[in-house]
């Protein structure tokens, strides 16, 4: 069997953390060509040592001249966006893994389409800010976008062998984070480490208080439109506490497909790396008998106003969904330091969407300025809030 060559962009995160432990498993399938991280140069060495790519990134400049100093020059070391372009480019490489944090995935993904490669995407928001541009070059290309996230993993799985007309809605689940059943009161005290307790997944800050906020949802749902070229008045989303059905589909003559498992962020990238096929593991198996109960609520959107935000930055479309991520990965960072409350996140994305004119993206330059401008609006409205505190 031919080797299958992988880079991965965002290896040091949760992520790809995962990514590389599914690899390990099976080093006849798997060859790590690319690495790719932000400043991490510790865990990246070990993953170095452990998969011995060809190559490797680091997004900063000086982890990156520390890196060349520490390990053997046989392996080429990159810095900056153009560092990750080149682990996003590289001629040998079949497959690579997306899964750097934000925006910032942007570019490198969309390199890396341009130049053929079949992309297992776990960097939502590559599709939320530049889903036009990003699909249609996919399309171009004629190259293959593969799901890792749970939720999408699950409607892809829940499409196969379906045609797509008959599709009525894509149902999104939703654990509900941490504060699912919060009273007003206690939402109003909420800190960063209470964010950060997520009842069912393992994963990383940003996204931890994304889903504590529900914007993961939203972004979700704005991903899904574009990856699966549906109306976003065709997505739902319905909170389902116990995060055992992942994601499902509804077609017209009211069947609901779905798929199930445990939470385990694995099983979904198992799938990705090695589509059409299906990988062996030693998780545990699904025990629905002891699982109990599944339950389903109509999210509270009045408490979780991110995701209505994000929902209408995906109807409104253009360069409103690249705002709304800007403005939600800036006071994400605030209230991570403690800058900003937790109830006041959802008060920069909307002020920061309410002072932004949707325009058509054209180009990725579109999106980049848009960005631009809603980091420096929502911080700005940032420093209005800490005066008034």
């Amino acid at each position: 069997m031919k080797k299958k060559k992988i880079s991965i962009l965002g290896s040091t995160g949760s992520i790809g953390q995962n990514c590389l432990d599914v690899i390990s498993k099976f080093p006849e399938r798997f060859e790590i060509i690319g690495l790719a991280s932000n400043t991490n140069t510790e865990l990246l060495k070990k993953q170095i040592e452990a998969f011995n790519p060809k190559e490797v990134a680091l997004f900063n400049e000086n982890a990156s001249k520390k890196m060349s100093a520490e390990i053997d020059s046989s392996i080429k070391v990159y810095s900056g966006i153009e560092g990750l372009n080149r682990i996003a480019t590289n001629e040998e490489v079949d497959l690579v893994v997306s899964s750097m944090i934000g925006a910032a995935g942007l570019i490198p993904t969309f390199e890396a389409i341009k130049s053929g490669k079949n992309i297992a995407l776990a960097n939502k928001e590559s599709l939320v800010v530049g889903g036009k541009i990003i699909t249609e070059e996919a399309v171009k290309k004629g190259i293959r976008i593969l799901p890792i996230d749970s939720e999408h993993s699950a409607i892809f799985q829940s499409l196969e062998g379906h045609r797509r007309e008959d599709i009525r809605r894509i149902i999104i689940t939703a654990s509900g984070g941490p504060f699912l059943n919060y009273t007003e009161e206690e939402m109003q005290t909420i800190k960063p480490e209470d964010a950060l307790k997520h009842p069912n997944w393992k994963m990383g800050k940003k996204i931890t208080v994304d889903s504590a906020t529900m914007m993961n949802k939203g972004l979700e749902a704005i991903e899904a439109k574009w990856l699966f070229d549906i109306e976003i008045e065709k997505i739902s989303v319905v909170v389902h506490p116990e995060s055992i059905i992942h994601s499902m589909v509804e077609y017209i003559d009211g069947s609901v497909v779905g798929q199930l498992g445990i939470p385990d962020m694995r099983i979904p990238i198992s799938l990705a790396l090695a589509y059409p096929e299906r990988l062996p593991n030693e998780y545990p198996s699904l025990n629905l008998p002891a699982k109990g109960e599944l339950t389903f609520y109509e999210p509270d959107l009045k408490k979780f106003p991110c995701l209505a935000l994000a929902l209408e930055a995906g109807k409104i479309a253009g360069t409103m969904p690249a705002v709304l991520n800007a403005a939600n990965e800036v006071a994400v960072h605030s209230f991570l330091e403690e800058k900003l409350s937790f109830n006041n996140i959802p008060v920069v994305i909307e002020n920061t969407m309410n002072k932004h004119k949707s325009r058509e993206v054209a180009s990725i330059g579109d999106v980049l300025d848009a960005d631009r401008w809603a980091r420096e609006e929502s911080k700005r409205i940032i420093e209005e809030l800490e005066k008034g505190l």
